[in-house]
């Protein structure tokens, strides 16, 4: 049997057991996510979850991405039952019932798997609990649903409405009420969910909690929104900028530290009400932003987005009401429970449960680190400057590129340490590669821009 200090860990097998009986489901869905964040699955027979639970299930691991080598390719996903329920779309079909369980990943010895995203977060979350604190976030999650006439047609815009437009006769308004709905049975709370800047481009918003959880949930939507697009024979992406000209998907996070019971971001006696815990943890942010750009923005496509003049931010610093800084503090209207800051970089095609991990880690680096100077907040608006005016005036940018991260990645010693020496390999090499295959593309516009001219 794989040991699992969770004490709730039994009864909550044994109600997830009982539930299968009596609502008679028949396949389980065990998932996790590989090194990049893309959801990986296999299904069970829902006969086999008690086994499941105890012992877990073996698996090539050499075949996922980031998770080792063929000589050490054995792994085991050992099911979390906190994060069983029965998929809403699966729930209607006759003797058709199916659930998913999302699963830790642990090497046959009965040991953790390092290289695990989960396992990441799960030991950066209880580093900071080692200190007393909670890292509460909640991520705003931008996304397109796309159309196609026939297989070979590009993909276009399914709607071509702007922020907030409002049609309830619309298929893309009856869409967000279907996430909406799934979402509700699968347990996450949405806060709102609503169209947003860019022709066929939505967002949607749910209730925070603490990071293992949130990023459970933000994997969840992911499956929950393609599921709803594939059912109106449309196409969910989280890429960050599919097309060019208009405003790309980004995955602002909003963050807050708790200990016994309070929110330690608050503080009555300053005058924008936030505490020096905040400005300490912002000045860890903001000291690392370059390497840990490489997790928050990790595909090629992502610095196609964080470029001046599309609501993206590019500028190293932070701010209040400004959206242009990295990180800016919200008007949270003097309430205790809402201070908060909001990181504006991170993609929703990255891997959230790294993604917060790294959250966590620089964070807490400055809140640890006695003699790193705190940043003085900018509401100075840097949305229209071009990469040549900032370079002009010196303004200190994120990586303009994923190669440009992966050099300021490979170089932290603060990276190594949260992902763990092999896992920040596993990272290193899987983005190297996929660079190096984004690289060797020649692009329309690079033919129509040259052939003639060069």
């Amino acid at each position: 049997m794989i040991e699992n200090g969770d004490s709730n860990r039994k009864g909550l097998c044994e109600d997830v057991i009982e539930k299968v009986k009596e609502e008679d489901i028949k396949f389980i869905y065990l998932q996790f996510t590989d090194i990049h964040g893309l959801i990986k699955s296999f299904e069970i027979n829902s006969k086999r979850i008690e086994e499941c639970f105890e012992i877990g299930v073996s698996f090539d691991g050499s075949s996922i991405t980031g998770y080792g080598a063929i000589e050490e390719s054995d792994k085991v996903a050992l099911p979390d039952p906190s994060t069983f329920y029965v998929l809403p779309w699966r729930n209607n079909a006759t003797n058709n019932r199916v659930a998913r369980v999302i699963c830790d990943i642990y090497t046959p010895d009965g040991e953790r798997y390092d290289g695990d995203p989960r396992y990441i977060l799960q030991k950066a979350v209880k580093k900071v609990k080692q200190y007393g604190y909670d890292y509460i976030c909640a991520p705003e999650m931008e996304f397109f649903i796309l159309d196609q006439e026939h297989s070979q047609a590009a993909f276009k815009p399914s709607d071509m409405r702007g922020y907030f437009d409002y049609d309830p006769y619309d298929i893309n308004e009856r869409m967000r009420y279907t996430i909406a709905e799934y979402c509700d049975e699968m347990g996450i709370e949405i806060e709102a969910l609503h169209h947003e800047v860019a022709f066929g481009q939505h967002e949607v918003d749910f209730r925070y909690d603490k990071a293992v959880k949130s990023a459970d949930n933000t994997i969840t939507i992911k499956t929950i929104i393609k599921t709803v697009a594939a059912q109106n024979n449309m196409t969910a992406t989280f890429m960050p900028k599919p097309f060019d000209g208009i405003n790309g998907s980004g995955m602002h996070c909003h963050q807050s530290l708790w200990k016994d019971g309070k929110n330690v971001f608050y503080d009555e006696s300053d005058p924008a009400h936030i505490s020096l815990l905040m400005k300490k943890w912002i000045a860890g942010q903001l000291t690392h932003a370059k390497a840990m750009c490489a997790v928050l923005c990790s595909w090629p496509n992502s610095y196609k987005r964080l470029v001046p003049g599309y609501e993206a931010p590019v500028y190293i610093a932070w701010g209040f009401r400004n959206r242009s800084p990295l990180i800016r503090v919200p008007d949270f209207h003097g309430k205790k429970s809402s201070a908060r800051c909001e990181i504006r970089c991170p993609d929703p095609a990255g891997n959230p449960y790294l993604q917060f991990a790294v959250l966590v880690g620089t964070g807490l680096y400055g809140i640890l680190s006695e003699d790193l100077e705190l940043y003085e907040p900018t509401d100075r608006n840097v949305y229209n400057l071009t990469s040549k005016e900032m370079e002009k005036e010196g303004i200190n940018a994120l990586p303009g590129s994923l190669m440009e991260a992966l050099k300021e990645f490979k170089n932290s010693e603060l990276m190594k340490e949260i992902f763990g020496e092999q896992a920040f390999k596993n990272f290193y090499y899987a983005k190297l590669e996929e660079n190096d295959a984004y690289r060797l593309v020649v692009s329309e516009w690079e033919r129509n821009r040259y052939i003639t001219r060069l």
